[in-house]
């Protein structure tokens, strides 16, 4: 009689994602040398699409994982982009190391922030995270110093500090938006991978359950909403030191902030790390194709995702995984059976 014990191995990653890595490093290298082979024009567009991940790689991290549906992120845009400009012109740092710092401070204001909007839930949260937003467009739009409600440029002796010439700020501004969106899913992966994502999973499949377990909850969201809160700040900074111009109007529009970040996680596939991705890729690609169509482009892109709500809930990239068991950037862990360590008894 042959008594066959299989022995099994954890895996952190897949043939495919493998190969995804490897095909992420030429892209990556690619967009790094773009300067060099595109113009002007390609490298505005890439620049929005950089920022546009990182802003939807944090939505969907609060929403897909953390529970935390808001609709008032682009309170943290704006203070961003003000914290940026207001470092620059009063504080004299260089726009640059402005924006690194405007990124840590929104981190540590969403603090206070998380203390107000914790206390709602559910629908309440939503909405109380975009009256908070509200409230600091109307709190800025009351600063002279900053432009008042009709915003303020950011001078132009700090803007030729950034570079000799205007390609030089353009390629600049470019390497620092890839870099802002290679964090975002970097930090995302990061996260995902450690204990606090199997904490994030559990709070998010049943809140009770992961309690009775030791999860802390509270803890738990507010880590992620202070470093969703910091990540798109930096985002927000980003956005208006490459406009060169900021206004309450424009640093906090929910419509271009929040509503398009949304539209592009829930058809992309909310709660992984390849939705975002595919969603703002379809977004700009919808964008170049239907912007011109006027009130019809709006009606195709409400249509898009309710369809995709209706037929795809986990979005584009959820309807891909599940039918080809595909995952580029895998966040758990997988057991499979060693065929090559076999222990047999006579």
């Amino acid at each position: 009689m042959t008594d066959t014990k299989q022995h099994y191995v954890v895996e952190r990653s897949t043939r495919t994602s493998r190969f995804a890595s490897g095909a992420a490093a030429a892209i990556i290298l690619a967009l790094a040398l773009a300067p060099w082979w595109a113009g002007l024009g390609e490298l505005r567009i890439l620049i929005e699409i950089f920022y546009y991940i990182a802003l939807a790689q944090m939505w969907s991290l609060l929403a897909g994982y953390a529970g935390l549906v808001s609709i008032g992120q682009q309170a943290f845009v704006g203070l961003g982009g003000y914290l940026l400009f207001a470092l620059a012109i009063f504080g004299g740092l260089h726009p640059i190391v402005a924006l690194v710092v405007a990124g840590l401070v929104t981190a540590v204001a969403a603090l206070p922030i998380a203390l107000v909007a914790f206390r709602l839930t559910g629908a309440y949260f939503a909405i109380g995270t975009w009256v908070i937003a509200e409230v600091l467009r109307l709190s800025f739009a009351q600063f002279p110093a900053l432009g008042g409600g009709s915003g303020i440029s950011l001078p132009a002796g700090i803007v030729r500090d950034m570079a000799g010439s205007p390609e030089g700020r353009q390629f600049l501004v470019y390497w620092v938006a890839l870099a802002i969106a290679f964090a975002s899913i970097a930090l995302v992966l990061a996260l995902l991978r450690s204990r606090w994502g199997l904490a994030m999973t559990a709070i998010r499949d049943s809140r009770p359950a992961s309690e009775s377990l030791g999860v802390e909850a509270y803890r738990t969201k507010l880590m992620v909403y202070v470093l969703a809160a910091g990540m798109t700040g930096l985002s927000g900074g980003l956005i208006f030191l490459q406009k060169l111009r900021i206004s309450p109007d424009a640093a906090f529009s929910v419509s271009d902030w929040t509503a398009l970040v949304i539209f592009t996680v829930v058809i992309g596939g909310i709660g992984s790390v390849e939705g975002p991705i595919i969603g703002v890729i379809l977004f700009f690609l919808l964008r170049e194709v239907a912007a011109d169509w006027g009130s019809w482009y709006l009606i195709l892109m409400g249509s898009i995702a309710v369809v995709t709500m209706l037929f795809a809930p986990r979005g584009i990239w959820g309807l891909i995984s599940s039918r080809y068991d595909l995952e580029l950037f895998p966040v758990g862990r997988r057991l499979r059976v060693d065929p090559e360590r076999r222990d047999r008894k006579e």
